[in-house]
Parts: structure tokens; sequence; C-alpha cells
């Protein structure tokens, strides 16, 4: 085993000290973290409404829920984020599950909003490489939910 070196009383005072104001600071960025990711959320959830009030005024309903829906998958996104402050402050540990859930999420919203933009003319139907971007997406897709599954459950092994 390692031993470390003897300290000085002045160097572990001062150590304390470094500590005590990095952990106040550090909670001081989640509180800020925290009040951004409410307001984002808001605001993404003020989005949906208006898109989806726009599309029925234009009498788009079809067209305009799927860009809605893609606006959704944001708030589901912040979701995520903010489940991960609230357990990292709980317990002070960032799991990896979150980074995974969260990269699903954006690629499940990006395989959703290609078809609507191809739909409303944002993107030719029959460029190869919509196609090869929109075959991109889906591996990756794949290869993130594969690497989420291995990851595993920390509730069911705990149970």
């Amino acid at each position: 085993m390692l031993q470390s070196l003897p300290r000085t009383p002045s160097n572990s005072l001062l150590e304390q000290g470094l500590i005590r104001a990095l952990k106040s600071f550090n909670g001081l960025l989640h509180v800020v973290l925290a009040i951004a990711l409410v307001a984002a959320s808001a605001m993404v959830v003020w989005e949906f409404f208006v898109e989806a009030w726009a599309a029925f005024q234009k009498d788009q309903l079809a067209h305009g829920f799927l860009h809605a829906l893609g606006v959704l998958f944001i708030v589901w996104t912040l979701s995520a984020l903010i489940s991960a402050e609230v357990d990292y402050v709980r317990t002070n540990r960032f799991h990896l599950r979150v980074f995974l859930e969260v990269a699903m999420i954006t690629l499940l919203r990006q395989l959703i909003v290609r078809p609507v933009q191809a739909v409303a003319g944002d993107v030719q139907t029959g460029d190869w490489s919509s196609l090869w971007q929109y075959g991109l997406l889906l591996a990756g897709l794949i290869t993130v939910a594969i690497a989420h599954r291995l990851i595993g459950d920390e509730d069911a092994l705990k149970g």
C-alpha cells in the first residue's frame, strides 16, 4: 500500500479551506445549472404549445404535430438531465447511463424530424446523402442502445 507524505498543519488547514470553498462553489454551480434546466424546460414546453397551435391554425395538423413532437423530445432530454442532476446532488455520483439516454433521445428525435423535413420540402426526397445520413442516425441509435443495454440497469442489480 502506498503511504502518503506527512502533512504539515498549515497545509492541512489550507487544503481543508480550499476543499470547502470548492465544494461551496460547486454547490452554487449546481443551483445555477438546476435553474437553467428548469427555465429551458419551461421554454421548450411553451414552444411545443406554440408549434401545436400554429399547426392547428394553419390546418396542418399532421405536419405540425410531428414537428411539435420533435420539440417535445427536447423536453425528454431536459427531463433526463434534471433527473441526473437530482441524482448527482443526492448521491454525488453521475451515471454513464444518463449520457447514453440523452444520446438515444437525441438520435430518436433526429430520426423522427428527418422525414418531416423531407415532407416539408426542407430536404430533397431523392437525395442519397439524406438516405446515408438517416442510415448513420439509425446505426448510431442501435450502437448507443446496445451500449446502454450492456451497462445494465443499476436498480435491477440492487434488488
